[in-house]
């Protein structure tokens, strides 16, 4: 059993479930925060539920009963998110909701982890981009431009932190194999897709100690698409 604790940020979808699967395997000390309330946490994992990532305070908050419960934090998975395919010129803009779920919630978790993780001998934040968010397809402006401040973001806070323990990477996927996603594809074949306990493998190494001399790094996790 590992001292390493880590928060998963939308740890009850696809990726966050296999995420917290695989780290639980791992030995490692589990916090789940997630804005949907009344889930079941896998036995040995915190359960944060009900929570708004887009509202600063609320996350302040999650962060600190994650470090009241286990008395540290060592790594911030940043997972919570959201997509929308639509055109510009749909009469219902989705920019500021894409903004709001996929950068709000990654700026303010991280931020609210920050003095923790800085106490930590190897603090770590892993958010999650998008393959998608280096070149926006049709319909996928607002989702890439959301995603694509998610990579700047990285980027940014990495060089701000070099002078600390924290390392600061983000993982760029392609489309991720789940139920969803086969459902709304019938016709494209899956076995391109990437895995979500791939992604979940390659997020934990950028969460570990091992990883101590990459920090900045946008690693795309593509599959055979």
């Amino acid at each position: 059993m590992s001292d390493r604790v880590i928060v998963v940020t939308g740890g009850h979808g696809a990726l966050g479930r296999a995420v917290v699967e695989a780290a639980l395997a791992d030995g490692l000390k589990v916090a789940i925060i997630d804005h949907a309330a009344g889930q079941s946490a896998p036995e040995g994992a915190l359960e944060l539920g009900g929570v708004d990532l887009t509202d600063p305070a609320s996350a302040a908050k999650a962060i600190d009963a994650v470090v009241a419960h286990f008395g540290r934090l060592d790594a911030l998975l940043n997972i919570a998110g959201g997509f929308t395919w639509q055109t510009t010129d749909d009469a219902d803009p989705a920019w500021e909701k894409m903004f709001a779920l996929n950068l709000k919630t990654a700026l303010n978790a991280s931020r609210a982890a920050l003095p923790h993780l800085k106490a930590s001998e190897e603090g770590r934040i892993v958010n999650v981009g998008a393959n998608g968010g280096l070149k926006a397809a049709a319909g996928m402006g607002a989702y890439a431009a959301a995603k694509s401040g998610v990579h700047r973001l990285t980027e940014g806070l990495a060089e701000e932190l070099k002078k600390t323990s924290v390392t600061v990477n983000a993982v760029l996927p392609s489309i991720l194999d789940t139920a969803q996603n086969r459902a709304d594809m019938p016709d494209a074949d899956p076995k391109k897709w990437v895995q979500p306990s791939d992604l979940a493998r390659v997020m934990l190494f950028l969460a570990s100690p091992e990883s101590r001399a990459i920090t900045g790094a946008l690693v795309p996790v593509t599959g055979r698409v």
